[in-house]
């Protein structure tokens, strides 16, 4: 099968595009440059996308939602930290996510850390969060205030 080559070029940008959209990075270096850049904390999600229930949940309630979104187009810069078991991860990817586990002692899923541009944490919230995304952005506003007044 052939496929002609403004075809495929159709197809990637419309993939590429698909990623930039959601937000979400898996560069966590790239992400602190971009944070420190733009003033901007960084929201780690630390998840098993594609097998924790309640990530997937917290994801469909709050993350993928518009209020969410808007929001943290503005205020954060998003990584996820991804420990799937089905998705294909390049080897950087699989260390770097080990890295920032044992660097934040995460021990389950889903684990949200805020962080600054240099990685120091301003606040984390475990498990599945009820409220839907305005619940989650005032429990993120919390940590940047209190980060603030430090």
């Amino acid at each position: 099968m052939k496929i002609a080559p403004s075809l495929l070029l159709a197809l990637l940008t419309g993939t590429l595009s698909a990623l930039a959209a959601s937000g979400w990075q898996t560069d966590f270096a790239a992400a602190q440059t971009s944070a420190k850049k733009d003033s901007k904390a960084i929201l780690l999600d630390f998840t098993g996308s594609d097998w924790c229930g309640w990530c997937i949940k917290m994801k469909k309630d709050s993350l993928d939602q518009k209020a969410f979104q808007e929001f943290a187009d503005k205020k954060l810069v998003l990584v996820e930290v991804d420990f799937p078991n089905g998705k294909k991860q390049t080897e950087a990817v699989k260390k770097q996510n080990d890295d920032l586990q044992k660097k934040y002692n995460v021990e389950g899923y889903p684990t949200f850390v805020l962080v600054d541009g240099d990685g120091k944490e301003l606040g984390r919230h475990v498990g599945y969060l009820k409220g839907g995304p305005s619940a989650f952005v005032e429990k993120i506003e919390g940590w940047t205030k209190a980060g603030a007044k430090k």
